[in-house]
């Protein structure tokens, strides 16, 4: 059964740029079926099954921190 999409906090999500960063570092994780930044609301959301510590380090590895809940 597929995971329900998760939604990370990511303040720093400013412009395109960052979208591209991140977008392009958590859709290559395996499990991953897509992931969308939404520069607006400073988020992003995950569709797959790839663990949060993965996506986690996936973002971090784009250049941003994800806000602790």
């Amino acid at each position: 059964m597929p995971a329900a999409p998760r939604t990370y906090h990511v303040p720093e999500i400013s412009c395109g740029h960052c979208k591209s960063a991140i977008e392009g570092e958590v859709n290559q994780l395996d499990g991953v079926v897509e992931a969308v930044v939404d520069i607006d609301r400073k988020t992003v959301t995950v569709d797959g099954v790839a663990s949060d510590e993965a996506i986690h380090a996936a973002i971090e590895e784009a250049g941003y921190d994800v806000a602790e809940a």
